[in-house]
């Protein structure tokens, strides 16, 4: 795997207002990708989380997704270190570095052969902006990548948020790199005692939709903002 800095990616400032993550790139001001999908999501999804929170209790669901969220950025800082060279020593035991090793050993160290950037800072201009995992050619061919953990197997349909995020940034890095990103991938590993990986690929055209429906989603968003307002 080679790095290369191809691209000069921006610094940015986020910050939580109002309950929404906003960056500042060059002085403008713009919703992060989460939040604008966090904003426009389904009454069905909305409905689905009560659901189990109702179910679970609230206590419950709290230490669930404290304790997830915690692992997924422990993970994501690990898989970090490996993409920049900078992998700190084994950590053993630590359910977030077995899982980044999963990830590394059936994807990373096989397909990936290119990193422009990891953690890197991408936006569309008057859009969004957002934070992407690793960008850089995977099976050959020039893609975005996300890294998640799950507390259990996922399956295609129950991830088209992961795949509007991904398209989100495939689409702000061709604008603003010129570059002809036609892949997005979806790195998914569950904890132990099970630490099963998945891979999930969307590519062409079917990418290409993903991005269309992505900007819908940023349309809807501006409207309710406005509607706020």
């Amino acid at each position: 795997m080679k790095l290369n800095t191809r691209f000069n990616y921006p610094k940015s400032q986020s910050s939580i207002v109002s309950g929404s993550r906003i960056y500042d790139i060059n002085g403008e001001k713009l919703p992060s990708v989460t939040t604008i999908l966090k904003a426009t999501e389904s009454e069905e999804k909305k409905d689905s989380l009560r659901l189990w929170r109702s179910r679970v209790g609230d206590n419950v669901a709290d230490e669930i997704m404290k304790k997830s969220s915690t692992r997924g950025t422990k993970m994501h800082k690990h898989l970090e270190e490996y993409l920049i060279g900078q992998t700190k020593m084994d950590l053993g035991s630590d359910d977030s570095y077995i899982m980044s090793q999963k990830i590394i050993s059936e994807a990373l160290k096989i397909k990936l052969t290119e990193v422009w950037g990891s953690e890197i800072n991408l936006y569309y201009p008057e859009k969004y902006a957002g934070t992407a995992d690793a960008v850089g050619i995977y099976d050959g061919i020039e893609s975005v990548l996300d890294f998640k953990q799950s507390n259990k197997t996922k399956r295609k349909e129950w991830i088209t948020d992961y795949f509007y995020q991904v398209a989100a940034y495939s689409l702000a890095h061709n604008y603003i790199y010129k570059t002809d990103i036609t892949q997005c991938v979806i790195l998914i590993c569950t904890p132990p005692p099970l630490v099963e990986f998945q891979e999930f690929v969307i590519k062409d055209d079917e990418l290409v939709n993903y991005q269309y429906l992505f900007i819908d989603k940023v349309r809807q968003y501006n409207k309710l903002i406005n509607h706020v307002i």
